[in-house]
């Protein structure tokens, strides 16, 4: 199957989770408290926000393409470029910071090649760093992917980037 044939399914059942929410075209003010639920599934379809979906959700809830890229960009959650498919998150909040969150970003930073922010040329990951994640009597706190792991040392880095590694490997032969 083609990208764009891919791409042109992923449409379809987008189109399909707003159609299922049974919006009133009249009223705006209801349409806007959808867009985050449509963006959440949209990203879940395409894996990140691009333009194109952005203005498709817009002309699909009668909302200018402005106001959905505000929503998108206000929220970390979003992301508007393809992640990969792994994503490392470090929380760099105050108390994962001063026990060392920042040399456990430097870490992974240096054995992945990337900075914060970017994905590996292999698409396998995404380093990122969050603002604070609630599991302060953890610190410092990674998740990768939606496993959460706490009082993480600079040492445990290798460890865990071959885990992941290793769980895609278990995907793909499950």
């Amino acid at each position: 199957m083609s990208n764009s044939s891919c791409s042109a399914d992923l449409f379809k059942e987008l189109d399909a989770y707003i159609d299922s929410l049974n919006l009133d075209k009249k009223d705006f003010h209801k349409n806007k408290g959808h867009l985050i639920q449509i963006l959440h599934k949209a990203q879940e379809l395409f894996g990140y926000l691009p333009e194109s979906v952005q203005i498709h959700i817009g002309k699909r809830l009668d909302i200018s393409p402005a106001k959905v890229f505000g929503v998108v960009s206000f929220y970390s959650f979003f992301t508007m470029e393809p992640r990969g498919e792994h994503v490392i998150n470090v929380c760099m909040g105050t108390a994962c910071y001063v026990r060392g969150a920042d040399k456990i970003l430097e870490e992974f930073e240096k054995r992945l090649g990337i900075k914060s922010g970017k994905t590996t040329e292999d698409g396998l990951f995404t380093l990122t760093s969050l603002r604070c994640v609630g599991a302060c009597g953890l610190a410092p706190v990674v998740i990768i992917d939606d496993e959460v792991y706490g009082k993480v040392k600079k040492e445990d880095v290798e460890e865990l980037i071959n885990k992941a590694k290793n769980s895609k490997k278990e995907n793909t032969n499950a």
